[in-house]
C-alpha cells in the first residue's frame, strides 16, 4: 500500500505525510472573512480541503478539522457602516450564507469553526509574549506592530528575502511603524469606528491585526504546534509568513509540520477580478449550473494547479458527469449502501493517486475506466465500485434517473416529506441529539434541500 505523500510549502517538495499523534490529524484552514457572498475563488479553496479532509478521514485518521471565521476587519467595519447595521448583524447573515452555498456544493462542515472575536484574550496573551521577547513594540500612534528584523528566518515559507522586500516596498504612510516591513498585532482604536469593534488591553483600547487572529484561534485548537495548515496561494505571503513569524516567535518551536496551498482561479485565463468584470459568485454560478456539476468541475482539477474557470469548461464537466451516471443508470443498484473495495484494481489505482498528493485528476479517471467497465459488462459489481469511489469524492451521491432528468436532487421528495424532516431535526436538536439532527440535516443537503435556520428559532428550506 502507498504512503501518503503531500506537497509541503515550505520544503517545496513532497513529503511522506506522519502526523504527529498516531492516528490523530489537525488541520487548520484560513477561512473567510464575513462580509459578502462567497466568490468561485472561495469556492475553490474550500473544496480544495474539503477533499483532503475526506481522503484524510478515509485514510483512518481522526481529523480535527479547524477553518476559522474572520469576523472584524477593516472591511466589515465598512460595510457594516454603509449598510446601517451592526458588524454582528452583518456577519451572521453572511455566515448563514456561506453554510448555504457549501452545503449545496455537497462539502463537509468543519470540525470546529471559531471565530476571530471569540479568541481575543489569546491574541492579547500572544502579543505581550512577543513584547517580551523584544519581537513586538507600540508605535506613538498607539499600534502595537511586529519587529520583522528581529525574527530570523522570516521568509522562508514565500521564499522571499528581507533585501528582496525592501526592494520592492512601497512607501508607508505608517510613519509608526520603525521599520516599513513591520506590521501590525494590535490597532488602535478610532473614535469613528463602533464600540463592537474594539477590546480593553494593556495598550489601550483596540484591536487584533488580522495575522494575529490566525495565530491565536489555530493555537487555541490545535496547539502551539500541528499537522496542517492550509489556504489559497495568494494567502501564502504575507498572511501564512507573517503567522510563521508571531507564532514561532512566541512559542519557540516550528508553528507546522505541512503548508498546504491551492491553486488561483482564473476567468477565461485572466485573472478573477471585480475590476475586469469577472467576478462570480457561488450564487451566480449556480443560477446557471447544477451543484453537482460545479463540484465535480474544481475536484477534477489538481487542488495546486490554476483552475480555468469558463462556460465551456463546465459545459464539458457537466458531459463528463452525464457519462458517469449514465453508467450507473444502465444496472440497478438498489438502494444499499455502497463501500470501496479497496483490494479491487481501480481502487488501488484510485488510492495510489490520492496518496500522491491528492491526484484526483488520476483518481477520477479511474472512475471514467470503471463507467467504461459498466458500459461494456453491465457488471453489478463495477458499478457499485463506481458510486463507493466517487462517493470518497463527494460526487455521484444522486438517484442516476434524477440527475440524468435534470433534477434538483430531491429524489422527488415533496413539501410535506421535508417539513416532516425538518421538524424530526427540530425535536432531536430540542432533546439535544444533535448528531441525529445533523444526519436529518445531511440527508436533506444530499437530497438537494438547503435549510435556512432564521433568527427566530424557525427553520426554512429551499430546494438547490
Amino acid at each position: 500500500m502507498s504512503q501518503l505523500k503531500i506537497y509541503n510549502t515550505l520544503a517545496r517538495e513532497k513529503q511522506v505525510f506522519v502526523p504527529m499523534q498516531a492516528g490523530k490529524v489537525g488541520m487548520y484552514v484560513c477561512g473567510m472573512t464575513v462580509y459578502d457572498y462567497c466568490h468561485v475563488g472561495h469556492a475553490r479553496m474550500m473544496m480544495a480541503f474539503d477533499v483532503i479532509y475526506r481522503w484524510l478521514m478515509e485514510s483512518g485518521y481522526e481529523v480535527k478539522y479547524v477553518r476559522n471565521i474572520t469576523d472584524i476587519e477593516d472591511k466589515i467595519i465598512k460595510r457594516a457602516a454603509e449598510n446601517g447595521e451592526t458588524m454582528s448583524s452583518l456577519v451572521n447573515r453572511f455566515i448563514q450564507y456561506m453554510d448555504e452555498d457549501l452545503a449545496t456544493l455537497n462539502m463537509l462542515p468543519a470540525s470546529i469553526v471559531p471565530r476571530a472575536t471569540e479568541h481575543v484574550p489569546g491574541m492579547l496573551s500572544i502579543i505581550e509574549k512577543l513584547e517580551a521577547k523584544g519581537l513586538a513594540y507600540r508605535s506613538d500612534d498607539g499600534d502595537v506592530n511586529y519587529a520583522v528584523r528581529q525574527f530570523e528566518g522570516y521568509g522562508k515559507l514565500s521564499g522571499k528575502s528581507l533585501d528582496d522586500l525592501r526592494a520592492g516596498e512601497r512607501v508607508d504612510v505608517n510613519t509608526g511603524k520603525r521599520d516599513p516591513l513591520d506590521f501590525v498585532l494590535w490597532k488602535a482604536a478610532k473614535e469613528s469606528e463602533p464600540d463592537e469593534a474594539k477590546w480593553d488591553s494593556k495598550w489601550g483600547r483596540g484591536r487584533p491585526g488580522w495575522h494575529i487572529e490566525c495565530s491565536a484561534m489555530s493555537c487555541a485548537h490545535l496547539g502551539e504546534q500541528f499537522d496542517i495548515h492550509g489556504g489559497g496561494q495568494d494567502l501564502q505571503f504575507p498572511h501564512h509568513e507573517n503567522e510563521i513569524a508571531q507564532s514561532e516567535g512566541a512559542f519557540g518551536k516550528p508553528m507546522v509540520n505541512y503548508w498546504v496551498h491551492n491553486g488561483f482561479v482564473r476567468v477565461d485565463n485572466e485573472k478573477m477580478s471585480k475590476s475586469l468584470g469577472n467576478f462570480f459568485t457561488i450564487r451566480d454560478v449556480l443560477k446557471k449550473y447544477d451543484p453537482e456539476v460545479v463540484r465535480f468541475f474544481i475536484v477534477r482539477s489538481h487542488y495546486r494547479s490554476p483552475l480555468n474557470y469558463s462556460d465551456a469548461h463546465i459545459d464539458d464537466a457537466k458531459g463528463a458527469l452525464t457519462r458517469l451516471y449514465t453508467a450507473l443508470a444502465a444496472v440497478d443498484l438498489g438502494d444499499e449502501q455502497v463501500q470501496v473495495d479497496w483490494d479491487e484494481a481501480h481502487a488501488a489505482r484510485f488510492r495510489d493517486a490520492m496518496n500522491d498528493d491528492f491526484n484526483t485528476p488520476l483518481a477520477v479517471a479511474e472512475m471514467f475506466d470503471l463507467a467504461s467497465e459498466v458500459n461494456r459488462s453491465k457488471s453489478l459489481a463495477a458499478a457499485r465500485q463506481l458510486k463507493a469511489l466517487a462517493g470518497v469524492l463527494g460526487l455521484l451521491y444522486r438517484a442516476p434517473q434524477d440527475f440524468l432528468r435534470g433534477g434538483s436532487g430531491d429524489g422527488g421528495m415533496d413539501a410535506s416529506a421535508i417539513d416532516d424532516l425538518i421538524a424530526q431535526r427540530a425535536a432531536a436538536k430540542k432533546a439535544r441529539s444533535f448528531a441525529e439532527a445533523d444526519r436529518i440535516r445531511a440527508e436533506l443537503t444530499a437530497a438537494g434541500i438547503i435549510l435556512e435556520d432564521k433568527p427566530d428559532g424557525t427553520t426554512g428550506w429551499r430546494r438547490a
